[in-house]
C-alpha cells in the first residue's frame, strides 16, 4: 500500500485495536491464476501474531488454498469525503480514511481447530447479546454444518496501516474539515471527524 510518511501509523496498540474493533476484511490471494478476494469476517490474535478465519469449501478461493501461501487481508475503517470547499484557499477534493493492510501465509486448520476457531469468534460478537449463543451448546445436527466450511490461519509477515486525516492542513483548514464533517448526518463523516480530533489536540 502506498503511504507517504505524514499519513503512516506505526502505533502497534492502535492497529491492534483497530484490527480488533475492525473484523470484517477482504482476503486477497491468487487462485487460478487470477487475483481473487473473498469478505469474511476474521479473528486477530495479537499475542501469536495471527489472524484465524474459515471460508465455504466450494469457494474456489479455498480450493487453491494451499500451506505457506502468501495473502493480502485488507481491513477498512471509516472513510468520508472531504470537500475543498471547507478551506480559505482553492484545492482539490480528497478522502479521509484509516485501513490497515495484512501480509501473511496461511496454514489450513483440522476439523477441530477450526471448531475452536469458530468459538473465539462467535464469543467475542456474541459478547453483548442478551442471550449468547455458544459454539459448545449447539446439537449434534447444527455442527455437522460446519463440514462445509475450511478453517486456516493467517501467520502475519507485515502490517502496513494508514490514517488519512487531513494531516497535511494547517490548524485553521483542519479544523473547518472537523466542524463540516460534523455538521454531517452520515456517521462514517462523524467518526472520521472524532478520530480528527484524537489525532491533533
Amino acid at each position: 500500500m502506498y503511504i507517504p510518511e505524514i499519513y503512516k501509523n506505526e502505533n502497534q496498540e492502535e492497529i491492534h485495536q483497530f484490527l480488533h474493533e475492525n473484523g470484517f476484511a477482504i482476503l486477497v490471494n491468487q487462485t487460478n491464476g487470477k487475483l481473487w478476494a473473498t469478505h469474511i469476517p476474521l479473528y486477530f490474535e495479537p499475542e501469536n501474531n495471527l489472524l484465524h478465519g474459515h471460508l465455504s469449501i466450494e469457494n474456489p478461493q479455498s480450493i487453491d488454498f494451499k500451506n505457506d501461501d502468501e495473502v493480502l487481508v485488507i481491513f477498512q475503517g471509516n472513510h468520508t469525503y472531504i470537500s475543498s470547499s471547507w478551506y480559505d484557499h482553492e484545492n482539490v477534493p480528497t478522502w479521509n480514511y484509516i485501513a490497515v493492510h495484512v501480509y501473511g501465509k496461511i496454514k489450513i486448520l483440522s476439523h477441530d481447530e477450526t471448531i475452536l476457531h469458530l468459538k473465539k469468534l462467535v464469543d467475542k460478537y456474541e459478547a453483548n447479546q442478551e442471550k449468547p449463543v455458544k459454539i459448545e451448546n449447539l446439537s449434534r445436527k447444527t455442527m455437522l454444518q460446519f463440514r462445509g466450511i475450511l478453517g486456516f490461519e493467517i501467520h502475519i509477515n507485515s502490517i502496513e496501516a494508514k490514517k488519512k486525516l487531513s494531516q497535511n492542513r494547517d490548524d485553521k483548514n483542519y479544523q473547518s474539515i472537523i466542524t463540516h464533517l460534523e455538521k454531517s448526518t452520515d456517521f462514517q463523516a462523524k467518526a472520521i471527524a472524532s478520530e480528527m480530533k484524537k489525532s491533533r489536540k
